[in-house]
């Protein structure tokens, strides 16, 4: 039987109790991870949304394999030829460009190889494999490295007979390959906003940057609910939608360290496909 007395109680305690959270489980490349992207600006989005966003970074290459098998909500990566095939097999449903974070190439600051300067990344990795001064890969299938891949290609090298001897392929995240780099006196390619977050540089810097073949934009891939019926679609597009919102571009642009800019938002329409 319904006694009003109680009726108020449960009325009020349901009014003042806030509703709990949404949760989306976030598929992602280790860069923003790396970086503290994720640690400075989800929080703010969450606040914003009431979600609960739980991150998964195991590279792009992987996030999109987990995707696909529909362990996840939502997909942020950096491999847009990955992202492109991704959705063209019926697994994801749109591709939106969130900000950009452009690679560059660091090194020791003698530049023994001597690439600094030099007008395009594949004229940098012909003189890397012929002075064959030690080069520290990503070797996970990751969006970094698959960017080196395709400039090696440009560069018309192959570095993977050397393996091991002066072409090193970790299968390190980000902040690994600049440990391992630092340490050793090697070359690597890292996103910008990695290296400028990266404490132990010692007696590195970086040598090329801001070269077209260098952009390196990150895309929120959504899933297809047809594939993944059971995803939370509804939380990923007001997630994807906030950060199109002034208030989500604001956060993207407010992730600084030392005053550096990480990541800048897009500065044209960003639904791009």
């Amino acid at each position: 039987m319904w006694h009003w007395n109680a009726g108020k109680a449960i009325i009020a305690c349901a009014l003042a109790w806030p509703a709990l959270a949404d949760t989306l489980i976030l598929q992602s490349a280790t860069s923003p991870r790396d970086s503290g992207w994720f640690d400075q600006v989800l929080p703010i989005a969450e606040r914003a949304l009431n979600i609960d966003i739980q991150v998964i970074a195991v590279g792009s290459g992987q996030a999109i394999k987990n995707a696909q098998r529909c362990d996840g909500d939502l997909l942020l990566t950096h491999a847009p030829a990955a992202e492109i095939k991704f959705i063209e097999a019926g697994f994801g449903q749109s591709r939106i460009v969130l900000m950009n974070n452009p690679f560059v190439l660091i090194g020791p600051v003698d530049d023994p190889a001597g690439i600094s300067g030099l007008s395009s990344a594949a004229d940098a990795l012909k003189k890397i494999h012929q002075t064959q001064h030690r080069f520290i890969s990503r070797g996970d299938d990751s969006g970094t490295h698959a960017a080196e891949l395709r400039l090696w290609q440009q560069a018309q090298r192959d570095p993977r007979p050397y393996s091991g001897d002066w072409y090193w392929q970790s299968g390190a995240g980000m902040g690994g390959v600049l440990n391992i780099a630092a340490e050793t006196g090697a070359y690597a390619l890292s996103d910008r906003a990695s290296w400028i977050a990266f404490g132990r540089k010692q007696q590195h810097q970086i040598l090329l940057e801001d070269l077209p073949e260098l952009a390196n934009p990150y895309h929120w891939v959504t899933l297809n609910p047809e594939h993944c019926p059971m995803a939370n679609h509804h939380a990923a597009n007001r997630l994807v939608e906030w950060f199109r919102t002034p208030a989500g571009q604001q956060a993207i642009e407010s992730h600084r360290y030392l005053g550096q800019p990480l990541f800048t938002a897009p500065n044209s329409n960003r639904g791009s496909r």
